[in-house]
């Protein structure tokens, strides 16, 4: 059976981050959706780049993925965060037991923000970890506890992309094949979660 992954984004959002995990997802077969989280499907990413989601959240409301991906980006999670439709939809992933996986600043502004971390261990970039009273900081570029998935920041991100794609497929010769394809020198040296 088919995985299928939503990618929360709003306006600012860190490009890289989201594209790193999308490539890696869709390379292994998984379905990933773009939900632009605001009222157009344009979206301007940190770096003024324009892309388009491929549908709006609003939208897919009631709809069930497997994982839920939150990119990071200064104001891109700022926007995330003060959005009340992300927030239900990712506690209603997070009750259904879906894996919830925030990076860079999202695990902080996004989930801490609004009580979601539940008092599980997860990362974030840089100092954000100071204004977050639930949840316990764990200083790794990878940290996973339950269902929830973080990684540290953009340049961690093909780990965070690889350890999600391992835990949805559980396939580690096929996710073994596509970082020796794409010659990513990490992965091999250690082993998969």
């Amino acid at each position: 059976m088919s995985k299928k992954v939503a990618v929360l984004l709003a306006k600012g959002f860190e490009e890289a981050e989201a594209i790193i995990v999308i490539d890696v997802l869709r390379r292994l077969d998984i379905e990933v959706e773009m939900l632009s989280c605001q009222d157009r499907l344009e979206l301007v990413s940190y770096h003024q780049i324009r892309m388009f989601g491929d549908d709006l959240l609003e939208r897919k409301l009631d709809e069930l993925y497997d994982a839920v991906v939150l990119p990071g980006g200064p104001q891109g999670s700022v926007n995330l965060a003060a959005n009340p439709m992300v927030a239900e939809f990712i506690r209603r992933h997070d009750e259904a037991g879906k894996l919830i996986c925030p990076i860079c600043s999202a695990a902080a502004r996004v989930l801490g923000g609004n009580d979601l971390l539940k008092g599980r261990r997860y990362v974030c970039s840089g100092d954000l970890h100071e204004t977050v009273s639930d949840g316990q900081y764990v200083d790794a570029k990878v940290v996973e506890d339950g269902n929830l998935l973080s990684g540290k920041g953009l340049g961690v991100a093909f780990d965070f992309a690889f350890t999600l794609a391992w835990r949805l497929s559980g396939n580690s010769q096929k996710t073994d094949d596509q970082v020796e394809h794409i010659y990513y020198d990490y992965w091999r040296t250690h082993t998969a979660p």
